[in-house]
């Protein structure tokens, strides 16, 4: 079950970094806040591969 866990923590660190663009938990690695146009561009780019996805042109 440990094993389990730690795979499905892993896959879902690996979505957090891919949404927030941040890696790790450390300090160091902290995300300073984001601007808003950062996160405008950013949402615009998560929709526009979901409807390529959703379209069949991935």
């Amino acid at each position: 079950m440990l094993t389990e866990t730690n795979r499905h923590a892993g896959h879902a660190d690996i979505l957090r970094e891919q949404l927030d663009g941040t890696t790790g938990t450390a300090a160091e690695y902290a995300n300073p806040k984001r601007e808003a146009a950062f996160w405008e561009d950013r949402c615009a780019k998560i929709e526009r591969a979901a409807k390529a996805a959703a379209s069949g042109n991935a």
